[in-house]
């Protein structure tokens, strides 16, 4: 007789007290270190009803802590409900969905209230532990990137997409993820599907906002990166206005073809991998004085001084379909920066501009978090639920930032991994020594993770 893989168990009808998601004890202790519950119960106050037994700030955190666990609508509260010794009274579907409602009937002063609480509280995160971001001078860098999301049922503002879909087409900013940077999510700006990627007002719209996410002290010394969406003469000079710098990619166009053409051989250098050193088969060479007459900055209506065309060329990979901007068989990318000063050599400009990809990974861990479908019918309330999504991605990231030594690798964790070894723990409640107790399973592997976060958060 041929023997199970598995064990022979049965399912007891009989129920024990347990908890499902241990490790979200640790999002509650962010929330308490960070101030997320008197902020977010302090900006929602005036949507408070004067019989309301549920205070709006922990209702909106109760639905962000679903999104964090792994939620996508606003039933998923459910799971949060079900554990009131770990999360408290969560509010019923009917009383969160009238709220989501009323939020959104004012959308506009109660997405300025939300992120006011949210900046409140990463100023309380940022006091525990500056994240500068890229490592270079201070700087904070703010990526500026826009995201597709599919609607797969019609709703307000839903509209098809430059790629052929049918949905919406967020922009967000988010502070870059480095070795010491957090990759939080600064600001999510709702657009219809039919938005385009290079509207400058949509640019300078969602910088304000990310700006003003940031502590006061940082906001001064910011670089702001974006793809060639943001090449914008508007949207660049007013950055250069704000005396903040830029690297932003700039299309092929004729004047950049023009200066490929003309410059001469030994200006390229060789380009750089991410850890310094050089990169075979690509190159650097920077275009700004060979850019025809026509195309250089310093007119009232021309490109903002001071602006540096950079350009990259490097051989195609071998099956790569060649474009009509390539050069003599050189694949050719250019960006604009403003960055000048001892110590910035052409290949560490453009390493430092190419990292900016890295916001494809938060992109990747938002759509984890909530963002793979905006599950309600009008366009406010799904402003609202960007809203709950940037606190659940922040959540998330503050926990590692301040739970986890720089040196574990926990701390790089997408939120897929972080559920799957950390969040989705179950556990056991016990009452002993005058104290509540959480007690994790015995042979799991990652409950010193839980247990070392659990101290490190503890006030200081």
């Amino acid at each position: 007789m041929k023997r199970s893989w598995f064990p022979g168990l049965v399912v007891d009808d009989v129920r024990e007290s347990l908890v499902s998601s241990s490790g979200g004890l640790l999002l509650t202790r962010v929330a308490r270190v960070a101030g997320v519950e008197r902020a977010l119960s302090q900006a929602l106050a005036p949507w408070r009803g004067e019989r309301a037994v549920h205070d709006p700030g922990k209702v909106l955190f109760d639905v962000a802590t679903a999104v964090a666990l792994g939620g996508d609508c606003l039933s998923d509260l459910a799971v949060v409900r079900s554990q009131p010794d770990l999360f408290g009274q969560v509010a019923s579907d009917p009383t969160v969905s009238r709220l989501i409602a009323t939020l959104a009937s004012d959308v506009d002063a109660a997405t300025a209230a939300i992120r006011t609480a949210r900046a409140q509280a990463r100023e309380q995160v940022w006091a525990r532990h500056r994240p500068v971001a890229g490592g270079v001078g201070g700087q904070v860098i703010v990526d500026l990137d826009g995201v597709l999301v599919t609607a797969h049922s019609d709703k307000e503002g839903a509209a098809p997409t430059f790629k052929r879909g049918y949905g919406f087409h967020p922009m967000f900013a988010f502070v870059d993820h480095d070795e010491a940077g957090t990759g939080e999510t600064l600001v999510g700006l709702l657009r219809t599907g039919s938005a385009s990627s290079f509207t400058a007002a949509d640019h300078i719209s969602v910088l304000d906002a990310a700006l003003a996410q940031l502590p006061a002290a940082e906001r001064g010394q910011v670089l702001v990166r974006a793809d060639t969406g943001g090449a914008s003469k508007a949207f660049v000079g007013y950055i250069t206005e704000l005396g903040l710098e830029y690297s932003i990619g700039f299309p092929a166009t004729a004047p950049v073809i023009a200066a490929v053409q003309a410059i001469p051989p030994h200006a390229w250098r060789a380009a750089a991998d991410g850890d310094g050193n050089p990169r075979e088969g690509a190159q650097v060479a920077e275009l700004t004085g060979w850019m025809p007459a026509t195309a250089r900055t310093g007119g009232t209506d021309d490109w903002p001084s001071g602006m540096r065309i950079i350009a990259r060329r490097e051989r195609p990979h071998p099956g790569a379909q060649l474009r009509l901007t390539d050069h003599h068989g050189w694949r050719i990318t250019c960006f604009a920066t403003n960055t000048k000063g001892t110590g910035w050599r052409l290949a560490d400009l453009e390493t430092r501009h190419r990292l900016r990809a890295r916001a494809e990974d938060r992109i990747r861990g938002l759509r984890d978090t909530g963002l793979a479908n905006l599950p309600l019918y009008g366009f406010g309330q799904n402003q609202i639920w960007l809203e709950i999504v940037a606190l659940a991605a922040d959540l998330l990231v503050w926990m590692q930032t301040l739970a986890f030594d720089h040196d574990e690798p926990a701390r790089r964790w997408e939120p897929k991994r972080l559920r799957l070894r950390i969040l989705a723990i179950a556990g056991r409640i016990i009452n002993s020594g005058r104290r509540r107790r959480l007690r994790l399973p015995r042979d799991w592997p990652y409950n010193h993770l839980i247990t070392t976060g659990w101290a490190s958060l503890q006030p200081t």
